[in-house]
């Protein structure tokens, strides 16, 4: 191995010596999560990787995977969100993490997936963090800073092997000058009375695991396991008039007036007709003009 040169040790060091971002432990959040009874049932933790969906997505198309393996990066160099669009931030100053699960509710049913990880993922801030986080369908995490509205989290859920893998990216302790766009926020510019990652972690992987519980239960039944209700309830998008961006160019506006059993959005039109839009067709979803 080539020596590294004094000058790269240096700034390597400076990386990650930021007291105020202490490392996860990866030991004592096994011995928090993984039990013989939890869903979770393994958890790594990396100084950095491309994307944790990736690498999760790899090895569950080798097959090397089990239910509930967590992988969790302190640093992502190539984390995306839906459609392949970057998320990036400081090294230690979020959640970068992906689950692998592989549920056995009927697949037409999946795609409440990132639905219930976005309810479950704004359950456990509010617990821990003393945040409101809101949900922009279908896949964001928004708080407010200054009295505007910003994202702090997204998910990306992706099929992968027999099962989905499930991406969270959540900004935590971001200051100003570190947000990479206007529109961002973080926990901590949101007024978090807490920003450590360990405890946040483990919130946030026991809500989901309890939320997942329950969707298995009922058979993938939005509605009676009340994700359905959940997730209106906490929707900011429920309310508004959108427009929603489709491929080809295409478009449709109207007002956002519920989601339906598939997860879809149901935009009311200036017709007076009701059009429901999957997720998957979404290229943007944005304010109508």
């Amino acid at each position: 191995m080539t020596p590294q040169p004094p000058e790269n040790r240096d700034k390597d060091a400076g990386r990650w010596s930021d007291l105020s971002r202490p490392p996860l432990n990866a030991t004592a959040l096994r011995r928090a999560l993984i039990r013989p009874d939890s869903l979770w049932s393994s958890l790594d933790v990396v100084p950095a990787t491309g994307s944790t969906n990736t690498d999760l997505a790899e090895r569950a198309a080798a097959g090397d995977l089990r239910e509930g393996a967590v992988l969790v990066a302190e640093e992502q160099s190539a984390g995306r969100g839906r459609l392949d669009r970057r998320w990036s931030a400081p090294p230690r100053s979020g959640l970068f993490l992906s689950v692998y699960l592989t549920p056995t509710v009927p697949p037409a049913r999946w795609g409440w997936l990132p639905l219930l990880t976005g309810v479950a993922t704004a359950t456990a801030i509010a617990r821990f963090a003393g945040v409101d986080t809101a949900l922009k369908w279908p896949n964001d995490l928004l708080v407010t800073v200054d009295g505007d509205e910003r994202k702090t989290g997204g998910i990306l859920a992706e099929r992968a092997g027999d099962g989905v893998v499930v991406g969270i990216g959540l900004n935590v302790s971001l200051t100003a000058d570190e947000l990479p766009v206007a529109t961002a926020g973080s926990l901590a510019l949101a007024g978090a009375h807490h920003t450590d990652r360990d405890p946040l972690l483990r919130a946030v992987l026991r809500s989901l695991e309890d939320w997942y519980g329950a969707w298995q239960t009922t058979q993938g039944d939005p509605a009676l396991c009340r994700l359905q209700e959940a997730y209106a309830a906490g929707c900011a998008t429920l309310g508004r008039n959108v427009r929603a961006d489709l491929p080809g160019d295409r478009s449709i506006e109207g007002e956002a007036v519920a989601l339906d059993a598939d997860g879809r959005l149901v935009l009311a039109t200036p017709d007076g007709t009701r059009r429901a839009v999957d997720a998957g067709d979404i290229v943007h979803l944005r304010p109508a003009s």
